[in-house]
């Protein structure tokens, strides 16, 4: 086995972390390529629960490296935050974390221009973000006059006056629209983050060059997706979506591995469907029954909490992100949620303006007005979590599985039936 990419084909939260640690086994490095602290992955083993969002999962597993590349923005505090909670958990991470020198860096005044971004808007403008300044970075590192990267902070002169013609600027700006905002010392936040560069020293490193030298040690590489495709700025589901690639598109510009070096993609979904925040859900049950998959599947955000929109899977949309990341298998997660459910339904088409489509139209104004066409299933009864063999499945189960894997054109190879690395149904070695 060579490496192998895990994205997520929803609006994210379809428990990709599980999967990332059931492969870590076959896998030497495990690779975050895009997003920050707004992403979260939660592992459970050995009945101990272990949430992660900037660091790989893989780092749950001795002997496994863990690379955040460039293409991920990082906030300083909330990394150290989250290495000693990991630590303090019994995870020993030595110096099996590599951090991107390139990766743009998350500044106090990030999290205030978010702020700003997010009570500015309308309530139907209102996208819903985790205001941890991920956008704002986002903007500063493309719009390059803003920008700071990790090596920036180790070069304390230059830092320091860059920073204090950044804060001036941002300053001005936000005191100007935020009439609380209380205006940023240049000085202050310079101390800080060459405090948190001098604790993070040792995990910083050119990782493009590291991982290119891994592969051709012919180390095995598990690229990580954060979020899911249908939030992908370019291909999904604008502006409702994240500020990176976070389809397999990213792979590439966010780790500096050409994606010609991958091998396995694994495309990532719940065998319904979520959403956290605002935007078009065409299958969403805003009733009794979206209330129970919440309450059964426990579908709050990880990093924020939130109640996440809950509906029926869209195999429209799921065929669409499966397209962009290239999957050539799926692993459905969260089965046993549906359980007891009489009637299951698939969206295998949209009507619009009284026109069948089977494409995500690009245009929000037409995706808000699109209605799922179904087609239904019998559920079943039995409690699934301890069904380890895909034949033990009660055949409404397998039969509803295989339905959308064909819907999708990708064949599911992994069922997902609790949160356990143990529940699980391999339709093929991982």
């Amino acid at each position: 086995m060579g490496s192998t990419c895990v994205v997520g084909l929803q609006w994210g939260d379809e428990a990709k972390g599980k999967i990332v640690d059931l492969l870590c086994d076959q896998h030497d490095v495990v690779v975050r390529y895009q997003g920050g602290a707004n992403a979260g992955h939660t592992v459970v083993h050995d009945g101990v629960t272990y949430k992660l969002s900037l660091v790989p999962t893989g780092i749950l597993r001795p002997g496994i490296d863990c690379v955040i590349g460039n293409g991920v923005v990082v906030h300083p505090p909330a990394l150290l935050r989250e290495i000693e909670t990991l630590t303090a958990q019994g995870v020993q991470i030595g110096q099996r974390l590599h951090i991107s020198d390139r990766a743009h860096v998350i500044l106090p005044y990030h999290l205030a221009e978010e702020r700003l971004t997010e009570e500015s808007a309308s309530a139907a403008d209102h996208l819903g973000t985790t205001r941890r300044g991920i956008g704002p970075c986002y903007r500063d590192k493309v719009g390059r006059v803003h920008g700071v990267r990790m090596a920036d902070l180790y070069h304390p002169g230059p830092f320091r006056e860059r920073l204090a013609r950044i804060v001036d600027y941002k300053n001005r700006l936000l005191t100007a629209m935020l009439p609380d905002f209380v205006p940023i010392d240049a000085q202050a936040v310079g101390d800080e983050f060459l405090g948190y560069a001098d604790r993070l020293g040792g995990f910083v490193r050119d990782t493009t060059t590291w991982l290119h030298q891994a592969l051709d040690q012919g180390r095995r590489l598990l690229f990580e997706g954060a979020q899911g495709s249908l939030l992908d700025v370019d291909h999904g589901s604008y502006p409702y979506v994240t500020s990176s690639n976070s389809s397999a598109a990213g792979i590439a510009s966010g780790s500096g591995v050409p994606t010609r070096r991958i091998d396995r993609w694994i495309g990532v979904v719940k065998a319904y469907t979520t959403r956290v925040g605002g935007g078009p859900f065409p299958t969403e049950q805003d009733n009794e029954t979206g209330e129970r998959i919440r309450r059964v599947g426990k579908e709050y955000g990880t990093v924020t909490g939130r109640p996440r929109r809950c509906g029926w899977f869209d195999a429209v949309a799921v065929g669409h992100a499966a397209r962009i990341s290239g999957s050539t298998e799926l692993a459905v997660m969260l089965l046993d949620v549906l359980s007891g459910i009489p009637e299951l339904k698939v969206a295998i088409a949209y009507e619009l303006d009284g026109r069948r489509i089977t494409a995500l139209p690009a245009a929000l104004a037409d995706f808000q007005r699109c209605r799922p066409v179904y087609e239904s299933f019998p559920g079943w009864t039995e409690d699934i979590s301890a069904v380890r063999q895909w034949s033990d499945l009660p055949v409404q189960a397998r039969n509803y599985v295989e339905f959308f894997g064909r819907r999708v054109g990708v064949p599911v190879r992994i069922v997902s039936v609790g949160p356990d690395r143990a529940q699980t149904i391999l339709l093929r070695s991982p």
